[in-house]
């Protein structure tokens, strides 16, 4: 074997291309089962429309909609309607802030004042350290919440424009010394809207657009609400329900000197394209938007309050969900509830989407997580000589519940009770023989005896377990 040929043998061992995703993994029946569950939290919660996505990695595994992006026009919710994302803006301009450190153009350890002259809050604390532009990505700066103005009240939510908020500086005075609590603040976000434009030159808006949503084709990103889609792509947005179980329609609302904080609109498929840029740039390297090193740290932990309950990165939110890290933001404005989840280390990321005010989105995206961890941790079984669909549907569960519903589940049958805050709480049943099943207990013994009934055409028609039966409803 010759010297070059060597070398090239060994070149060719050492070296790999990247890989950006592995094998599609099967959760075919984890996601009908979400598809149940979701379907059903759309009627029990009197929920107007849901938009959700699940990606792995470079791949979008499952997009659906559910129910209405306007009740009044019949028009449906799908993964390409437009939603209020709210504070998942924060994620756009902490990269935008990012991206100037990375060029040198500003230091983390700035103070605000320094770049923004017209930024004269009261200090309340003598002994305070000063404001800096890491304090207002983490929430620590010891700003208060809000500015001076009522914004999110309604019906009007008149959001005040940047100069009204530079007009007032002089009356608002910091809630905490800098550095002592964790404290959410959209007025400081507001603020590094402003620090952008002062150190860029250009309009916030036209900032985010040319050097990040541009440069990720999110094409149905904008830092806006485009009222002239409004019940067509864009979702109408509704209130929490009322003592009467209804919901009332929302007027659009326009964030103006608050864009940087609440005031971008986008879809789950254009989120998850987001989430999947993270996910490259994480196992390339190098610099997309971002250097990887950039995106990383701005997802560690930079606060941990004294409390050791809230932690934040530089405008990501920063926590553990079991033993995962997830990193991601919500949004919460009138008529829109949102979230983007993210786990980093198995390339999973989860975004919900709702057109209405009272949903715990935290909620939804841990279902996710949890029904699909539990996909991937199950034990793929082939049962014998039956048919598994013969038994999916919902059963009569009154008066002890709604309904019970029976899928598949990797070879088993999954039973969930409805309505369930917690769709990966379901029990299931191995197949025995012909319409028997038995329940398979936590510790992976079987449980009592589960016995489906067929009519004379051979249809299953009840579950009979305990010595009572459900009748199947469908």
């Amino acid at each position: 074997m010759n010297a070059s040929y060597s070398l090239l043998l060994t070149l060719l061992i050492c070296w790999s291309p990247p890989v950006f995703s592995q094998e599609k993994p099967d959760l075919q029946d984890a996601f009908r089962l979400l598809e149940t569950w979701l379907d059903a939290q759309k009627d029990y919660e009197s929920l107007p429309g849901i938009s959700v996505a699940v990606v792995k990695d470079q791949d979008l595994l499952w997009e659906e909609g559910f129910g209405w992006a306007d009740i009044a026009t019949n028009n449906p919710a799908s993964p390409k309607t437009i939603y209020s994302i709210c504070s998942i803006s924060k994620l756009f301009t902490a990269i935008a802030i990012m991206q100037l450190r990375d060029a040198g153009k500003l230091s983390l350890e700035d103070e605000v004042s320094e770049i923004l002259p017209w930024f004269t809050i009261k200090q309340a604390y003598e002994d305070s350290g000063p404001i800096t532009i890491r304090g207002l990505l983490t929430h620590s700066s010891g700003l208060p919440r809000q500015s001076n103005f009522p914004y999110w009240t309604g019906p009007e939510f008149d959001f005040p424009e940047m100069a009204d908020i530079m007009a007032q500086m002089d009356s608002l005075e910091t809630l905490y010394p800098a550095s002592t609590y964790f404290q959410y603040s959209n007025f400081g976000l507001s603020i590094l809207g402003a620090v952008i434009e002062g150190v860029s030159g250009m309009s916030y808006e036209d900032y985010v657009q040319k050097n990040i949503l541009d440069v990720l084709d999110l094409d149905d990103t904008r830092p806006y609400m485009p009222a002239d889609l409004l019940k067509q792509q864009l979702a109408t947005g509704y209130s929490a329900v009322t003592r009467s179980g209804t919901r009332y329609e929302m007027d659009p609302f326009f964030t103006k000197g608050v864009t940087a904080a609440a005031g971008f609109t986008s879809t789950v498929e254009d989120l998850a394209k987001f989430a999947s840029w993270q996910f490259r740039l994480l196992e390339t390297g190098g610099t997309e938007i971002l250097k990887a090193s950039t995106l990383r740290e701005m997802q560690n932990v930079h606060w941990m309050d004294p409390d050791w309950q809230t932690s934040w990165g530089l405008g990501f939110s920063v926590r553990k969900q079991g033993a995962q890290t997830v990193v991601g933001h919500g949004g919460s404005c009138p008529g829109y509830r949102t979230q983007l989840a993210m786990t980093t280390h198995n390339k999973m990321a989860y975004v919900v989407m709702f057109n209405a005010t009272d949903i715990n989105t935290g909620q939804y995206t841990n279902a996710l997580m949890a029904v699909i961890g539990k996909a991937l941790d199950a034990k793929r079984v082939t049962p014998d000589q039956v048919n598994l669909e013969d038994y999916s549907g919902s059963y009569n569960a009154q008066p002890w519940g709604s309904e019970e519903v029976v899928l598949p589940w990797y070879g088993n049958l999954a039973v969930l009770s409805l309505p369930s805050d917690n769709p990966a709480n379901f029990s299931q049943l191995k197949h025995i023989s012909g319409d028997t099943f038995r329940r398979v207990r936590s510790d992976g013994k079987l449980g009592e005896t589960v016995v489906f009934e067929r009519n004379d055409s051979g249809k299953v028609v009840k579950m009979w377990q305990h010595s009572n039966y459900s009748e199947k409803l469908d």
